[in-house]
């Protein structure tokens, strides 16, 4: 069937997605619910992303508060003194009148947050990454997939919200390169390498350190592991380093813009292995396929200072510190947050060949990232970043890691969850947890 009939088509339903006309099969409200009702929202790490996170939803009833750090945590609670307050998010998840949680812990907990508050019928908003493994991150996405007509979830990469997302979606659905063959995706951020940290003692008051390590092999406690992703993403026990950190947001453009779905393939090389801390530069090569509108994709991931090569000049003089190449078999086109550039292949002559989308087939403008999330709460309208597809983007992301630790091109059989071609590398799929610690809780 022709591509570019099929990409309009394939417009068109992302044009209705986005202006929520999507109804979930057995709705969201409870039965005598009115959609004006305000949520009760439990805020589970309530500084830095918590923070800003928390400020974006008080508008609806915040109910529980919980943060491992007591100084935090009472400083939220001046804010919502209604609100019940939890050391231990799992003692927070047991409260009945909870409708909806906002998961914003250390990257080493997400995936048990948002697990337990999907198996409590929760809708969950959840900081990136989702999850900390590949196994974590299918089963979240698993989870969601179970009880997706029951519940509305989010991954917070609030940039997909923006219009410039949108145009550059449009752009390549609507055939503006023409037909796609590959996507470079890169983040210039250099992030430090180094060894697990030495014991400072003593543990300060205020901070339960036992339930911060939480899922992870204990570790002595010192301050450089706190204070933002920064400080602890670049430890393997805690964190995924810059293709989980940067690449939720930046291969996020490459997922929504070629509607991917999970890799075949995966290779990977990085910075010499360090079994404490994650590569300083990646990169990474998937094989994506086909689908019923565009070819087989090549995906391709630079950090840590590697950037792919660019076509012409005028794209090498933007100098982006972070950005998106999409290549097509008629032109490229050049995004990263605010910016596209739009150019021909040289064999393509102009750009005479591509029809702007109707009026129907635009995109609408998201309500923002959190207020998209809440209305799907209390209408089942979709959201652009629901657990199915940011599920698939993180196990894809993570799985390079993967690569990289056993330094092999895997072939991944992405339903049974393991690589038909590597059994070492099911060490890396997997995590084991400390004593006590249950993902699927």
């Amino acid at each position: 069937m022709n591509h570019q009939i099929k990409r309009r088509t394939f417009l068109k339903s992302s044009a209705a997605a986005g202006a929520g006309l999507m109804i979930l099969k057995s709705g969201i409200l409870k039965a005598g619910q009115s959609p004006n009702e305000k949520l009760n929202i439990a805020v589970i790490g309530v500084r830095g992303r918590g923070g800003a996170n928390l400020n974006n939803v008080k508008s609806e009833n915040i109910v529980a508060l919980c943060d491992v750090n007591a100084k935090n945590l009472a400083a939220a609670a001046r804010e919502f003194p209604r609100a019940k307050t939890y050391e231990d998010w799992r003692k927070c998840l047991e409260q009945k009148d909870i409708d909806a949680v906002v998961c914003a812990t250390t990257d080493h907990t997400h995936a048990f947050v948002n697990v337990w508050a999907m198996n409590r019928g929760k809708h969950v908003y959840s900081e990136k990454p989702l999850a900390n493994s590949v196994e974590e991150a299918h089963m979240v996405r698993q989870t969601y997939l179970k009880n997706k007509n029951k519940i509305a979830t989010q991954m917070g990469t609030q940039i997909h919200a923006s219009d410039n997302y949108r145009r550059m979606v449009e752009l390549i659905r609507n055939g503006a390169i023409g037909t796609p063959s590959e996507v470079r995706v890169w983040c210039s951020r250099l992030p430090d390498g180094g060894s697990y940290l030495p014991e400072v003692k003593p543990v300060p008051e205020h901070i339960n350190w036992d339930l911060w390590i939480g899922p992870s092999p204990i570790h002595p406690y010192n301050p450089g592991y706190i204070g933002g992703c920064l400080k602890w993403n670049r430890f393997w026990d805690f964190g995924s380093g810059q293709i989980g950190d940067m690449g939720s947001h930046m291969i996020d453009m490459a997922y929504w813009g070629l509607d991917l779905k999970l890799p075949t393939t995966c290779k990977a090389e990085g910075t010499e292995l360090n079994s404490d801390t994650c590569p300083r530069w990646l990169t990474a090569e998937w094989d994506h396929p086909s689908n019923d509108w565009r070819p087989a994709i090549k995906l391709y991931w630079y950090d840590g200072g590697k950037k792919p090569g660019m076509p012409s000049e005028a794209f090498n003089r933007e100098k982006l510190f972070k950005g998106v190449l999409f290549k097509g078999d008629k032109g490229w086109l050049l995004a990263d947050y605010s910016l596209r550039i739009l150019m021909p292949r040289q064999n393509a002559g102009d750009m005479t060949h591509y029809k702007p989308p109707k009026p129907e087939e635009l995109i609408p403008p998201s309500l923002g990232h959190h207020a998209e999330w809440i209305v799907a709460c209390k209408t089942g309208k979709p959201t652009t970043c629901n657990f199915d597809y940011s599920g698939a983007l993180i196990e894809n992301n993570l799985l390079a890691l993967v690569a990289y630790r056993v330094g092999k091109k895997l072939e991944y059989d992405a339903k049974n969850l393991k690589t038909v071609n590597c059994p070492e590398a099911d060490q890396y799929i997997r995590k084991t947890y400390r004593k006590g610690w249950v993902l699927n809780g």
